[in-house]
């Protein structure tokens, strides 16, 4: 028996009567033979039943499949991404909950310095916070410029980190927790807004927003530390302005926006280390996944993807924009900057077993009967790195 049908077969755990496509799935895992995706059963309607005990042996296969594409680099803790390259400190603290591990990225400052002096504070990030439990990271940024956390390629090596600390570390997918101080914060702002769907928290510290927006912000805990003094770029200033922004969009959508505005008084660039006190903050947030109410902004450095959307990736630009809705089996899409959409949808999102209608701006454009499927699931696995958007229901919606 193979690596893949040992450990997938295994997992094959719910007690379910499996009809005929998860049979052949089984006989496929015991000798597999071709691609998963080119066999005759992955493209076969399954039952809410079925797609949850593929969805086992789906991830085992991810797993084994990342455990691969990932270990040398784990062991060297340098996470590689063509010429990038992102050397990482870890410390482990606590004992491993029941539900997996806590992981915190932390990103150091520094900037357009010399690189000695950003080796410097990379060795201070590595001490800087210290939680409870979990796995801290504090990655050397691959660069020494000023944008040294929020440059095109980035978001792909901290998405590995992730799924290394999932595959290697034992972490919970739906505990990872963003944060950063100074230039460190600089990337906070841009990488939390733009990779919400990645973060169950995040904490700014000490850092410019510069072209950032928040609105993405919406189903991800927000918090900013900043000195009363640090007048150095006017971060002080823009602190404030942007903890105010936080406070309108949270008024202005009940239970959404949840954030922290720290201004400490007193203190200049340098808090004392009472923005410390994130890390609890953070700890008690996980992340939803599956929000039914997401807005989407592209940031200056784009995204394909957003939580349960994709938009054309010939159309991505900065300043585009999605706002979208689910409400029992509808889909309300409210804006849309894109001439299409893809949508994946799960059993949190709708019923399966019902027909599911999309709106555009209150006109509906598409009703379509759902299709489970294990290359649905498979596919959106592989495609998104994250074992939270494995989606067995792919619909494709034209905006009219």
């Amino acid at each position: 028996m193979t690596t893949i049908a040992a450990i997938a077969v295994l997992l094959f755990i719910t007690p379910t009567v499996s009809n005929a496509q998860i049979k052949e799935f089984k006989a496929w895992l015991k000798e597999p033979k071709g691609e998963l995706t080119s066999q005759s059963f992955s493209n076969k309607k399954l039952s809410k039943a079925d797609c949850i005990e593929a969805s086992y042996a789906i991830d085992s296969i991810w797993l084994q499949k990342s455990a691969q594409e990932l270990g040398v680099q784990w062991q060297r803790m340098t996470i590689a991404n063509d010429s990038i390259k992102l050397a990482c400190a870890c410390r482990v603290f606590g004992i491993a909950p029941k539900d997996g591990r806590s992981l915190y990225i932390s990103m150091h400052g520094g900037g357009h310095c010399p690189k000695e002096v950003n080796d410097e504070q990379w060795m201070n990030q590595i001490y800087l916070y210290e939680p409870a439990e979990g796995v801290y990271i504090a990655p050397r940024a691959p660069w020494n410029t000023s944008d040294l956390w929020h440059r095109k390629g980035l978001d792909e090596l901290l998405e590995d980190v992730i799924r290394a600390c999932v595959v290697f570390e034992g972490v919970n997918p739906n505990k990872v927790y963003l944060l950063g101080y100074s230039a460190g914060g600089d990337g906070v702002w841009r990488v939390a807004p733009r990779m919400a769907d990645k973060w169950a928290a995040a904490s700014m510290m000490a850092g410019h927003p510069g072209e950032a927006e928040q609105i993405n912000l919406m189903n991800t805990p927000y918090m900013i530390w900043m000195g009363e003094h640090d007048h150095y770029y006017d971060r002080n200033t823009l602190a404030k302005e942007k903890a105010q922004v936080m406070d309108s969009l949270s008024a202005a959508h009940p239970g959404k926006y949840i954030h922290s505005n720290n201004i400490i008084e007193g203190k200049g660039h340098w808090m004392d280390r009472v923005d410390t006190a994130a890390i609890g903050w953070m700890a008690q947030y996980r992340r939803n996944p599956y929000p039914k109410e997401i807005v989407w902004r592209q940031e200056l450095v784009t995204r394909e993807h957003f939580y349960w959307l994709t938009a054309p990736s010939n159309e991505v630009e900065q300043g585009k924009t999605v706002i979208a809705s689910i409400e029992g089996n509808n889909i309300h899409i409210e804006k849309c900057d894109y001439t299409r959409l893809t949508i994946y949808l799960n059993d949190h999102l709708v019923d399966l077993d019902k027909k599911v209608t999309v709106y555009y701006n209150g006109k509906k454009i598409a009703r379509v009967k759902p299709r489970r499927t294990i290359a649905n699931m498979y596919n959106t696995l592989n495609l998104r790195n994250d074992r939270s958007y494995a989606f067995p229901c792919i619909i494709e919606v034209e905006i009219e």
